[in-house]
């Protein structure tokens, strides 16, 4: 619960009033696929904390109700698809259908896959906020239809929600020049916690290793990593998190590129994800669309130099706190090269990275931003005052 004594808190607490907020458009919690499932598992916890009820729709494949999860958020768990085209959009159907039927004060839409859905909430008074990300119909995965879709429902999310949110800047800025439509920012979060554990089973490198996380899909890029490891002399270990549950051929044919080196642990989550990015040396992400990338965001909280793929989104998520570079093997090859060989080098990124992460990404830093917008969107006063991201790029 909120404290009395809170330094946040002025007078104007006193007539604090708390919200029913549903999150809408994930996997559910606890989270154990990507992005927006954690994203929604923190928002629900510290969301709770501070005394706001809150509601998270989750899909049956992805949850549990036997599932060990704070008591305190209801997971409402519905059917979804078993397909990765129609998954999203079916069980999101179904969920603003059961909102309308709950006394919530705001529903969290996430994926812009939902914009076509957004308008329903409202309809029976429960003012909605969509989160777009990034540019999904830019993604490789998908086919003519897939970026098609999406298209239209990037178009769709200029009109539908109360309120549009992106976490990046460039995205920002991408809807102002394009449409002439502006969007809330708040970027992804993360807080590395202190405690070690076993990596949920797997053994840990003896030595220093390098780390890439991200699921095997073409657009991250996980081919051009293992070609340019194949062009770095250097024992350590590339361990690879990640895994591809709608696509098993990809995910084996790139396990096929990878050498005697390579480590492919699947998907790790909760403390063994952690216990792994504590113990990397060094952080390769080659993603190429998106907004802010979580496992950016985690690596730097972690304090691990990154090599990042140098886009206009990940440069902002980064800035000081790691290193670009191009779509070419050879120039990942030869940073890796440098950075393994160069630890007084890692040592300072690693510090920039800590800082970054603890001024800009904190998820009490999220949370409260969140919050705050929520609680306009659906008229209720929280008594905070809107949290301001440090560093924020000209827009």
């Amino acid at each position: 619960m909120l404290q009395a004594n809170d330094e946040l808190w002025g007078e104007s607490n006193r007539q604090a009033q708390y919200m029913k907020i549903a999150i809408i458009g994930t996997r559910g919690v606890p989270g154990r696929y990507g992005g927006f499932e954690t994203l929604a598992e923190q928002l629900a916890i510290r969301l709770s904390d501070r005394g706001h009820q809150v509601s998270v729709y989750c899909r049956l494949a992805f949850t549990s109700s036997s599932d060990n999860f704070d008591s305190r958020v209801r997971r409402i768990i519905l059917p979804g698809l078993p397909s990765k085209y129609f998954d999203t959009v079916f069980h999101t159907l179904l969920s603003v259908l059961h909102v309308i039927t709950t006394d919530s004060d705001v529903a969290l839409i996430c994926n812009v896959a939902n914009s076509p859905f957004a308008w329903i909430p409202r309809l029976f008074g429960v003012p909605t906020a969509l989160n777009v990300d990034g540019l999904d119909r830019k993604r490789r995965k998908w086919n003519l239809l897939g970026r098609s879709y999406l298209y239209l429902c990037e178009l769709l999310s200029l009109i539908t929600p109360s309120r549009l949110i992106t976490d990046s800047f460039f995205i920002r800025r991408y809807f102002r020049d394009r449409y002439g439509v502006d969007a809330d920012v708040i970027a992804y979060g993360a807080n590395c916690p202190t405690v070690s554990a076993d990596a949920n089973g797997y053994e840990l490198p003896a030595g220093p290793y390098a780390l890439c996380v991200n699921r095997f899909e073409p657009e991250n890029n996980i081919d051009l990593v293992l070609k340019a490891y194949q062009q770095v002399s250097t024992d350590w270990p590339l361990v690879i998190v990640g895994g591809n549950p709608y696509d098993p051929a990809y995910e084996r044919e790139l396990r096929a590129m990878g050498d005697s080196r390579v480590v492919f642990t699947g998907p790790i989550y909760g403390e063994g994800y952690w216990e792994l990015q504590r113990n990397a040396e060094i952080f390769v992400s080659a993603a190429e669309v998106g907004g802010t990338h979580p496992s950016l965001v985690e690596a730097m909280a972690a304090g691990n130099p990154i090599l990042y793929f140098d886009n206009p989104e990940n440069r902002e998520t980064v800035d000081e706190a790691g290193v670009g570079f191009s779509a070419s093997p050879a120039d990942l090859a030869n940073k890796l090269h440098w950075l393994i060989e160069s630890p007084t080098a890692r040592s300072v990124i690693s510090r920039f990275a800590r800082d970054r992460a603890a001024s800009v990404f904190s998820w009490d830093t999220i949370t409260r931003q969140y919050e705050q917008l929520l609680s306009e969107i659906c008229g209720k006063t929280v008594g905070r005052q809107p949290f301001e991201v440090a560093n924020q790029p000209e827009s």
